[in-house]
């Protein structure tokens, strides 16, 4: 619990969590939003003029957004506690990538830096705390989306802060699945009377998520041959040669497993195959020296890790 200029003390909750549903068709009762290609964090401005920004899993990553904690200083009134999405849009699209670039520079002059090169937005999708009302999180969406649309517009919020856009019409929610391309990952589905229930994965927040299906090479493997941790992906050019395209999340241990009978060796000799040798970091998942292999498999989805920045 953190004091407030007037003594009160408070913290945000734990935040609350979707349950995946494979249908894209919004139901009755509920609102949509888009579903960003960022990673959750909850925004608290205190009143002894504290910022944090912290990740699902807790983690405080408000060294790494000085851009967004300056913002926050500046614009939001004490007391306020959101609950959103730190993104970075680049070349016309979200880059989750650098997000996790910004994440991972240490020291002050670095960190400006990545700011300065790939600067962040906040979107906000939700309001839990004000300074007039305390916790917010017993509210309905409805009242509670009502809240930060005020917030918005009586405070004038500007860049870096969005308001997360919310509909109750179902063609306009279908709509948002054209910007998968610009980095809408899908869209979520809350409850009109539903209020926010801490630390809890429930069916009255949905989340449907856009997958694409593609056929890729698995080029290699990293980890011990005989206890594979993740699966390096390529696809030939036109020209012909192989290009490492991404990587696979930290396998299970029983598909890893059943892979093991489905590779392939590659031939023999120096420079024979494009991931020889190849070292991984801790940042893809699986640290360790790629091992060259190959077969076609199905690459389903979008193929990263997003380590502790789950939604």
């Amino acid at each position: 619990m953190t004091p407030s200029r007037d003594g009160v003390a408070w913290s945000l909750p734990a935040p609350m969590l979707t349950t995946a549903v494979d249908s894209p068709a919004l139901p009755s009762g509920y609102a949509g939003e888009p579903k960003w290609d960022g990673f959750r964090a909850q925004l608290s401005r205190f009143g002894d003029g504290r910022v944090l920004l912290r990740s699902t899993q807790g983690t405080d990553v408000t060294a790494a957004f000085t851009d967004i904690r300056e913002a926050a200083f500046a614009q939001l009134p004490q007391g306020t506690g959101l609950d959103g999405e730190p993104v970075v849009w680049e070349s016309g699209r979200l880059a989750f990538e650098r997000l996790q670039q910004r994440l991972g520079r240490r020291g002050a002059a670095a960190v400006a830096e990545r700011a300065r090169r790939w600067p962040a937005h906040y979107i906000a999708f939700d309001l839990l705390h004000t300074v007039g009302e305390g916790d917010v999180t017993g509210w309905p969406y409805a009242r509670r989306r009502a809240a930060p649309e005020a917030l918005f517009a009586d405070r004038g919020l500007v860049e870096p802060f969005t308001l997360c856009p919310s509909t109750t019409d179902p063609t306009s929610a279908a709509e948002w699945l054209a910007w998968s391309a610009a980095g809408v990952e899908g869209l979520c589905f809350k409850r009109l009377d539903a209020p926010y229930r801490a630390g809890v994965r429930s069916p009255v927040w949905q989340k449907y998520k856009v997958r694409m299906t593609t056929e890729a090479i698995a080029a290699a493997v990293t980890g011990p041959l005989a206890a594979r941790r993740s699966v390096l992906l390529g696809r030939h050019d036109t020209g012909g040669r192989l290009r490492y395209t991404g990587r696979t999340t930290t396998l299970p241990a029983a598909l890893s497993r059943a892979l093991a009978d489905r590779l392939t060796p590659p031939d023999e000799g120096p420079g024979a195959h494009p991931c020889e040798g190849w070292t991984s970091t801790a940042g893809w998942g699986a640290a360790g020296r790629a091992h060259a292999a190959g077969m076609p498999i199905p690459a389903v989805g979008r193929l990263r890790d997003r380590q502790v920045l789950d939604r």
